[in-house]
């Protein structure tokens, strides 16, 4: 590591040298922890992250319908044919798992990661447990133990292993399960200065969803998948209680018609729900943010009456592991600006109560443009998609275990 005279130099040529205001005030161990996080940020990057902060989204750019399958409307011999393609492929070992669980339960009024929220179902869970529930099953269906990846991040790494080795693993086996962190990338000010979190750290943030590419390759998730000869990885978001990553029919589906992508996806509940739409984007597949559809795009319809646009992303697909390896890299980064609460460079806190600092995210679905062969499967929303987002109102712990308890029939 470099010494501070270095680091000083380093960001005097950013004019970031403000960040060691307060060094003197450290302690040894504070210190070095400072100088190390500052080395292992990339300056070069946040200032091209900076000077892109107003630019938009491409109106230019071609958008199109994408082609999709609805699961209801196979036959009963292709449902049996895929469902009994995807079973043997479980029970061959050849998928693995992955929940992205970065998150922390701010917006549930909950202090700690997401996963480890408990919801009120009978008998009350983590969403965490609920899953493992389903993971077990599968085990109990096909004997054998699927891979369970964790992505975690640095706000939470800890409290999540904590949580698992004190409820046992969900009696899954530790062997079973692995944590991996995703990586961080500082916010800077309104006027693109890095800040500090206290007077020894400076303040980092997730890199969105879309990290999860470059962190499966540099923790080695994809060589162990190599290794293990793993050849589909499911990713789910963690917050959606009904996530279904070991669906037999679409990992049937997927394998039978060679894709390298699988999604499943749910139709709109109205032309202009705010939600991310599956579409071509020039020539590729990908999502459409509800902010850059036009009203008449959103309300076109086909010759039978059904929305053009109307299958959305909800947060789950499996991958080919060979795809995984194409795009570990050269996603865009999307640029948000959020209320934020800091140390100032007189060492002020800085208590904020409108926007006032520059995240900086990628996200899962910009990957989807790497994909030669995309399948999409329309699913039911009620049997798939009960999120916990919110603390009341929509996508909040009363809706999703509502949709929890009619799914499985419970009073």
């Amino acid at each position: 590591m470099r010494g501070y005279n270095e680091i000083y130099e380093l960001l005097k040529s950013y004019n970031q040298e403000h960040l060691l205001n307060f060094y003197d005030e450290l302690s040894d161990t504070e210190k070095h922890s400072l100088l190390e996080q500052i080395e292992s940020i990339d300056f070069e990057l946040m200032k091209k992250l900076y000077n892109t902060r107003n630019e938009h989204v491409d109106a230019n750019k071609e958008i199109k319908s994408f082609p999709y399958v609805v699961a209801d409307e196979l036959s009963f011999d292709e449902k049996k044919k895929y469902i009994n393609a995807g079973i043997e492929i479980i029970k061959a070992g050849k998928v693995a798992v992955c929940q992205l669980a970065g998150g922390q339960g701010t917006r549930l009024g909950f202090d700690g990661p997401k996963g480890t929220y408990i919801v009120n179902v009978t008998p009350p869970k983590s969403i965490f447990e609920i899953f493992a529930d389903k993971i077990k099953k599968t085990y109990s269906d096909y004997g054998v133990k699927v891979k369970w990846y964790i992505m975690t991040s640095n706000a939470n790494d800890e409290a999540t292993k904590k949580f698992f080795k004190e409820n046992n693993y969900f009696e899954y086996g530790e062997e079973n399960i692995s944590f991996f962190k995703q990586s961080e990338l500082p916010l800077l000010d309104a006027e693109g200065d890095l800040i500090l979190s206290d007077k020894g750290k400076v303040f980092m943030a997730a890199n969105g969803n879309g990290g999860v590419y470059e962190a499966l390759k540099s923790n080695g998730i994809l060589d162990e998948l190599d290794r293990l000869k793993i050849e589909y990885l499911g990713i789910g978001n963690v917050d959606n209680i009904l996530l279904d990553i070991l669906d037999p029919l679409y990992i049937g589906m997927m394998a039978n018609g060679g894709y390298d992508l699988a999604l499943k996806t749910i139709p709109k509940t109205s032309p202009n729900e705010k939600v991310g739409v599956v579409c071509k984007i020039d020539n590729k597949p990908g999502v459409v943010e509800y902010t850059e559809i036009s009203e008449e795009m959103a309300n076109m319809r086909d010759e039978n009456g059904k929305l053009i646009y109307n299958e959305a992303y909800y947060g789950i697909a499996v991958f080919a592991t060979e795809l995984l390896k194409k795009i570990e890299k050269g996603l865009t980064y999307h640029i948000a600006f959020k209320k934020n609460s800091y140390i100032d460079k007189g060492g002020r806190y800085m208590a904020a109560d409108t926007p006032n600092t520059y995240k900086f995210e990628m996200f899962i679905f910009d990957g989807f443009s790497f994909s030669e062969n995309m399948l999409d499967l329309s699913v039911k929303r009620e049997e798939n998609f009960a999120p916990i987002k919110n603390k009341v109102g929509e996508d909040s712990p009363e809706t999703a275990i509502k949709l929890y308890n009619d799914f499985y029939c419970l009073d």
